[in-house]
């Protein structure tokens, strides 16, 4: 039977206004450099981008003369520069303007510091930097309008801070680019890895975080387009925190490839989660084997969206694979989901309309208010509802006209420990591709197809299969089905065959659980009509996924002849 969420934490009120930017991809340019380009993003990432504060970088911060370049060599205890505005105090460098410096060798205990009040950008080109401090940032950045980071090729840096230090190894209080193809090593033995209290973008660099609380942190937005990062939080991964302005606190993966673990979080914005790109893989609360507590240890979390439009995107969480406060579109890319607790979880609206989401463990596999399928396609194996449209202000019997699950095109494959699809209002079948495997061992009010409000059938291919096919009312209207009971469970593995009285075979289907009922329906069924019921033999055809096949060659022992549009018990079938 429906059920309301056994357990959901409180979140913020969710403010349904999407963020966006405009976004500058990674690059390495540097003098007679080819300049950095735009990566285009799927349409729904596109449309969540388009309302939102840009981003600080462009091409020209990318592009700069060698022979403005300045230099500064860095001796342990000091520092040497060609620049007068390279100040050094004991162990502390200071730039104190804009322009380009080029740094090399180490610091004991000291500190890079940027503190440039006028304007321009400030380019820190680290080429064999090692920066320790035990009580500060490594790289201080106190004003600058903004700041490039930039790796020289075949460059290997490191950065570490003390375990005193409140902020970060790599602080920054401006709009902070980290780019090049140089590696970069970041300790925050104190608190956070790299930190901007402005916007962070990543556009290249072999960049590796460990961090006491968040890996990454961009207050205003954290962007990556490229690179290569690897992050460890004792916090979250990748975060975005400002709650404050509605077009802020995103974050954006374009490109790249970022592995990320976290003892909280593997990715969090307080406003939006926008993936157009790039390979992801996450791990966060220890992964799907933890059961969750009350820290928030979700792989993707957005207060008010999460958007995939491209990418792949491996998650690996103890709470919520993929959520969101309010609404998440997926429109492209491949997301593959493990979790102790939801899947993909949405307060509002679920909407699937391309791309791949595949979920193969989970209490709940897909739930939200509202869950829409109008294309791509969509898996989910839980131990409770494999799709879940659930409204709280209403009890579990009861009807609510706000939930909704409606399937209009793609492909859903679902199996789960109690109910397949399961809705607190309407479920409504208008196309695509739906099979569904409801619980082995609950009969009752659990079932493949489970609504409290009205089932509808109107288009589309489906099977559904559990103890109970389903336990909603079959619709009396609409395209035709069948239905058989049979009086005995069947064994998983076993061949159930759809065909005409005159053999011509429909569909056969080959159930990974043990059922005992099951209902197909589709265009090729009409109501009134007798048809034939086999088992046994082997399943043929065009291989339509979760074990149905249509069209082949009819196998098999006739167990019963069905009629369109009521509900058949047999004894036949095998044992």
């Amino acid at each position: 039977m429906p059920r309301t969420p056994l357990r959901r934490r409180a979140v913020a009120p969710a403010v349904l206004t999407a963020t966006a930017l405009a976004i500058w991809a990674g690059g390495t340019a540097i003098a007679g450099a080819a300049p950095v380009t735009t990566l285009a993003a799927g349409p729904a990432a596109a449309t969540a981008l388009a309302a939102n504060q840009a981003s600080h970088d462009s091409t020209a911060d990318h592009t700069w003369n060698e022979s403005d370049v300045s230099t500064v060599t860095l001796t342990g205890t000091g520092a040497t520069s060609t620049s007068s505005n390279v100040t050094v105090s004991g162990s502390t460098v200071t730039v104190g303007a804009a322009g380009t410096y080029r740094f090399a060798g180490s610091l004991t205990n000291g500190q890079i510091v940027v503190n440039s009040t006028g304007t321009g950008i400030v380019r820190l080109i680290l080429n064999g930097v090692t920066v320790t401090n035990s009580t500060a940032a490594a790289i201080n950045i106190i004003a600058a309008d903004e700041v490039l980071v930039f790796l020289q090729a075949g460059s290997t840096n490191r950065l570490t801070d003390g375990s005193t230090n409140a902020n970060a190894a790599l602080d920054s209080a401006a709009d902070l680019t980290i780019d090049g193809t140089g590696s970069l090593t970041v300790t925050g033995n104190g608190n956070d890895g790299i930190s901007s209290a402005d916007g962070l973008v990543i556009t290249g660099g072999v960049i590796t975080v460990t961090a006491k609380d968040d890996a990454i942190r961009g207050k205003d937005y954290a962007i990556v387009t490229g690179g290569t990062i690897t992050a460890t939080g004792g916090g979250d991964g990748i975060k975005s925190d400002n709650d404050a302005d509605t077009t802020r606190g995103y974050v954006s993966l374009v490109g790249g490839t970022v592995t990320l673990t976290s003892t909280g979080d593997a990715v969090q914005a307080a406003t939006d989660v926008i993936i157009s790109g790039g390979k992801l893989t996450a791990k966060s609360g220890g992964g799907s084997t933890v059961t969750p507590g009350d820290t928030s240890t979700k792989g993707l979390k957005g207060g008010v969206l999460v958007v995939i439009s491209d990418g792949t995107n491996t998650i690996d969480a103890s709470d919520d694979g993929v959520h969101s406060d309010a609404n998440i579109i997926v429109d492209g890319g491949t997301t593959t989901v493990a979790t102790g607790d939801d899947g993909v979880h949405a307060e509002t609206n679920v909407n699937v309309s391309a791309g791949t989401v595949n979920v193969t463990k989970s209490y709940e596999g897909v739930e939200g208010l509202k869950v829409y399928v109008t294309g791509g396609s969509v898996s989910a194996t839980a131990t409770d509802d494999a799709f879940n449209a659930s409204d709280p202000a209403y009890g579990e019997m009861q009807n609510s006209p706000n939930a909704l699950i409606s399937i209009t095109g793609g492909t859903v494959i679902v199996s789960g420990g109690t109910d397949g699809l399961d809705s607190n209002g309407a479920l409504s079948i208008g196309g695509g591709n739906v099979i569904v495997a409801g619980s082995p061992t609950r009969g009752g009010g659990e079932g493949g197809l489970d609504s409290n409000g009205a089932l509808t059938i109107t288009a589309g291919t489906l099977v559904s299969s559990g103890l109970s096919a389903s336990t909603s009312t079959l619709p009396t209207a609409g395209q035709g089905w069948v239905s058989v009971t049979f009086s005995a469970n069947q064994a998983a593995g076993t061949v159930v065959h759809l065909a005409t009285t005159s053999g011509t075979q429909i569909a056969s289907y080959q159930s990974s659980k043990i059922f005992k009922g099951i209902i197909f329906s589709s265009s090729q069924i009409t109501r009134g009509t007798t048809y034939a019921i086999y088992t046994g033999g082997s399943v043929s055809g065009t291989a339509v996924g979760g074990g149905l096949y249509t069209g082949g060659t009819l196998s098999g022992t006739q167990s019963t002849t069905v009629t369109a549009g009521t509900q058949t018990t047999t004894g036949g079938g095998p044992r």
